[in-house]
């Protein structure tokens, strides 16, 4: 991976205007694709496999008046007088008639109506016309919306002085979320951060560019989806908040690594693709990890926080792809001009020079103290985020409606209208509904179940008990006397339900509540319900992935418990702002109460990504220093050599990981101010717990833990060792590249080189590894032939595979065709041709298939074991790849490396494929011929 992005860093570099104008071009095109096919997006929610959702598809099917969105214009008469009376009645006799033509209208329910109870309050003062729409609130007609909002208007207008008029309801109950001026401000702070971090106003706007470039692609994208899937308002605002935090962050790795080189006195281009191939390992890895858990969201089992999660890791990786190709690119236009103004001189000192101590940084005070007092450190912060961890117990979840919005909107004026008037469970009716179509008296049923309804405690009132016209299904409007966010009125409806059995066996009915509310509620509980699988699945995969990077088991282990600190301290937070009204006004939270429902789990998602990202940058590099540490000590390591690790990796990535964060907290905390409601505690969340992790966990938490281990923080078992793959996100590949540049000799230019190549094996259980080979050194020039042999046939195929890409060797050096093994392992899997003979149903085959495409190096394991017809025409087939390969002038002459346990008769066939010089390796078990010996054919 490092390998190919230090080539992708450097050809980027080299073509700046080319990458620049290509994002460019896909923005443009992404954003003109938006403009034409976007069909804007769909705030409503639901849940296959759901009760709520079966009775609204029952409604659907039967009772299609009563199953779309609902409105309701509420009317509230002067203090002192009667809405029916006059001039009040009037004018909502008037409002009735009008507002029945509308289109998409198909039910107007007069107040007055003799059928109807409970839409004129107790005090007869005010009173709620509903109507009833054909549709979901997506489906309603935005000329209808403006329509219905000026009859509302007129209405106000006709009424007497001191009247109150608001129109609200499902159709208004969820607000589409805009930016506002203050996420600039947040953007501001971002590159205020990165001009103080780089020291330089020209190099800051890198990694802002890339970041806006990125985010503006994304959410072109995630608009032209909106043409053939359903997107809710608050995915975009998800994946600016995400992609700008990301984008920011991700770039700046990269140039913060270009900078330091540069200053180092590498060579800007050199330094680019450096930079690409380290800094850019670790944010590729990082983008996956979120990636990963945002499309885990997908747990929940609910289709909309689905969608959200995979736009949202589009906005990901598409600032993943921008940062590892933008960012050299931006670096390539700025040359060598990146290594800012000085740093001030610090003054000087009247103590001679050998007694004065270099000052020493903040962030070497910062480590050197935690360190130190690991354990008061340890416990300091575990206690202290266990108090701010407190509140989450209280923590509510449930819908967003019109009750959370800003008190200047209409529909929270009608919310709080229905609320004083009529009590607050009239903004959240419940329906309940089902099959009446065995019953003999329709009428009479709806009355029984009506009274036993209203014998639930928490049922304020039955608004409504009635059959469809053609009897064949019941609908009963139900009026808690809870808010629709009220935890009580949850309650409410798993009572009802609790009751389901009961009358089904009673009254031969299969009830179903179902509703706006009922349908929130049931999204609720599935979410959470999803909490502890989605947090054990990222808990498990954060064990997993840093088990792969860091080879440790502690560190991992380490990790996760400080993501679960982080996490639990981000819900108290949100918990005490939203629920306990802690810093409410401050924070402009109009109302206070249960917090959207799928808060906890994107938050979850999210910030296991980030912090990983954190703690990814951070150990790595303690990691680096400790093992070139252990290497200069030969091997040993004591809990001194740790803990300075832990100290000089601390300071020299503190400065980097404080920006990141300080720009993403700024980035989060720009939304929660003047924020959507949906999105408001979901930026809160962010903000704290980025500022968490990054702070107490990562830089104060981790450090005091790892001094705690000390050289045991970097065990891990030889068998787990093993089975893990390995990542390479701290670029060794690419040093070992640079190391290695004028090997073996500055005059080859031959196919294959080896020096002390040696590969080792798992023996299995009670055997330990077993050596194959060692101190294979081997010279091939273009068209020359290999022949490899060995008393155990393991040995000659370990060697065919490590040359064909496909074995990793386990100590020497190794390039095939130009390109390092095993950092370049992947382009030689591509070139190399392999064919195992040994054993194969058809070997011929086999070997076809390794000398397709044209390739120039082939890799034979078994090349004695052909015997007869198909020796022939394996001989055969190797004569005519030669000859096609010296036919082409841009191609060298075919060269192969085959194995063989009898040399003799491998010799003949190669003879018989015209290979008439051949140099020998012989292998046995822990050794090998140092040179190669040339026998004839």
């Amino acid at each position: 991976m490092s390998t190919l992005l230090y080539s992708l860093g450097r050809w980027s570099y080299r073509h700046s205007w080319r990458v620049l104008v290509s994002w460019l071009l896909l923005l443009a095109l992404a954003g003109g694709g938006a403009a034409l096919f976007m069909k804007g997006t769909d705030n409503s929610f639901s849940i296959p496999g759901t009760e709520a959702q079966e009775g609204i598809a029952l409604l659907d099917r039967t009772f299609p008046q009563a199953s779309g969105t609902s409105a309701q214009l509420v009317v509230v008469a002067p203090e002192g007088e009667r809405v029916d009376a006059e001039p009040v009645a009037s004018v909502i006799g008037d409002a009735v008639s009008e507002l029945g033509g509308l289109e998409g209208v198909i039910a107007v329910t007069n107040p007055f109506d003799e059928m109807v109870s409970g839409m004129v309050s107790d005090d007869e003062r005010a009173a709620i016309i509903r109507l009833q729409f054909d549709g979901q609130a997506t489906d309603v007609p935005a000329d209808t919306k403006t329509a219905l909002e000026g009859i509302a208007a007129d209405v106000r207008e006709a009424m007497p002085a001191g009247s109150q008029v608001a129109i609200g309801g499902d159709l208004f109950s969820t607000s589409v979320p805009a930016l506002s001026i203050t996420e600039a401000v947040g953007i501001l702070i971002a590159l205020f951060v990165l001009i103080v971090t780089f020291r330089s106003i020209a190099v800051a706007w890198f990694p802002l560019a890339s970041a806006l470039i990125g985010v503006g692609l994304a959410i072109a994208l995630i608009y032209v989806s909106t043409a053939f899937a359903s997107i809710s308002s608050t995915t975009p605002m998800l994946a600016i908040m995400l992609g700008l935090a990301v984008g920011i962050d991700y770039a700046l790795f990269i140039v913060a690594r270009h900078q330091d080189q540069v200053r180092a006195g590498v060579e800007p281009e050199e330094s680019a693709a450096r930079a690409t191939g380290t800094a850019g390992s670790a944010v590729v890895f990082a983008g996956i990890t979120v990636l990963i858990a945002l499309i885990g969201l997908g747990f929940a089992g609910i289709p909309f926080l689905t969608t959200m999660g995979i736009a949202a890791a589009v906005a990901v990786a598409i600032a993943v792809l921008v940062a590892v190709t933008l960012t050299p690119a931006l670096l390539g236009f700025a040359k060598g001009r990146v290594a800012g103004w000085p740093r001030r001189a610090r003054r000087t000192s009247a103590r001679p020079a050998r007694t004065r101590r270099p000052r020493r940084g903040f962030a070497e005070r910062w480590v050197t103290g935690v360190t130190r007092h690991p354990v008061v450190t340890t416990l300091a912060v575990v206690v202290g985020l266990g108090v701010v961890a407190i509140p989450a117990a209280s923590l509510h979840l449930a819908l967003p409606n019109a009750g959370v919005q800003p008190p200047s909107s209409e529909a929270r004026q009608a919310y709080d209208l229905t609320a004083e008037h009529f009590g607050p469970g009239a903004n959240g009716p419940l329906i309940v509904t089902g099959t009446i179509v065995t019953s003999t008296d329709p009428l009479g049923l709806m009355a029984d179940l009506k009274d036993e309804i209203e014998q639930i405690p928490g049922v304020k009132e039955v608004a409504l008990a009635t059959p469809n016209e053609t009897a064949d299904t019941g609908l009963i409007q139900v009026v808690p006397e809870t808010a629709p966010d009220d935890p009580a009125t949850a309650e409410l409806v798993r009572e009802i339900r609790a009751h389901h059995d009961e009358w089904q066996e009673k009254y031969g009915v299969d009830l179903k509540v179902t509703g706006f509310t009922a349908v929130g509620i049931d999204i609720s509980d599935r979410l959470g319900a999803a909490l502890l699988p989605f947090g054990v699945f990222v808990v498990g995969l954060s064990l997993i992935l840093l088990m792969i990077v860091f080879r440790s088991i502690w560190v991992p282990i380490k990790a996760a418990v400080g993501y679960l600190l982080s996490i639990l301290a981000s819900f108290g937070v949100v918990a005490a702002v939203f629920e306990w009204g802690w810093f409410a006004d401050l924070l402009h939270v109009t109302r206070t109460g249960p917090v959207i429902s799928f808060m906890p789990i994107i938050l979850m998602g999210v910030l296991f990504g980030l912090a990983m990202d954190y703690e990814v940058f951070l150990v790595s590099r303690m990691r680096e220093d400790y093992v070139h540490t252990r290497r200069a000590r030969g091997g040993r390591a004591d809990r001194h050599t740790a803990v300075g690790a832990v100290r000089s990796g601390f300071t020299a990535s503190a400065r980097v990981v404080t920006a990141a964060a300080v720009i993403m907290f700024a980035v989060f905390a720009a939304f929660v101010p003047e924020g959507d409601s949906s999105i408001k505690p979901i930026a809160l969340g962010l903000a704290v717990g980025i500022a968490v992790d990054a702070f107490l966990v990562r830089m104060t938490l981790v450090p005091a833990v790892m001094a705690l281990l000390g050289e045991k923080a970097w065990w891990m078992p030889r068998w787990l060792d093993r089975m893990l793959p390995h990542f390479d996100i701290e670029g060794e590949a690419v040093e070992r590249e640079l190391a290695l540049a004028a090997w073996p000799e500055p005059e080859y230019a031959g196919p294959l080189a080896a020096d002390g190549l040696a590969v080792t094996a798992d023996g299995g259980r009670g055997v330990g590894d077993v050596e194959l080979f060692r101190g294979a050194s081997v010279r091939l020039g273009h068209g020359d032939t290999l022949l490899v042999t060995a008393a155990d046939p393991r040995a000659g195929r370990a060697f065919v595979l490590t040359v064909a890409g496909r074995i990793a060797p386990s100590s020497g050096r190794l390039r095939v065709a130009g390109h390092l093994l095993p950092g370049r392992a992947a382009w030689v899997r591509a070139h190399v041709g392999v064919a195992l003979l040994d054993g194969a149903a058809d070997p011929l085959r086999e070997l076809r298939r390794a000398l397709a495409g044209g390739t120039t190096l082939v890799a034979i394991d078994g090349l004695d074991t052909l015997a007869g017809a198909d020796r022939d025409q394996a001989a055969a087939l190797l004569r005519d790849a030669a000859d096609a390969a010296s036919a082409r002038d841009d191609r060298p002459a075919l060269t192969i490396v085959a194995s063989a346990r009898r040399e003799g008769a491998a010799l003949e066939l190669l003879s018989d494929a015209h290979r008439p010089s051949v140099a020998a390796l012989a292998l046995t078990t822990g050794t090998a011929g140092t040179q190669t010996q040339v026998i004839s054919a």
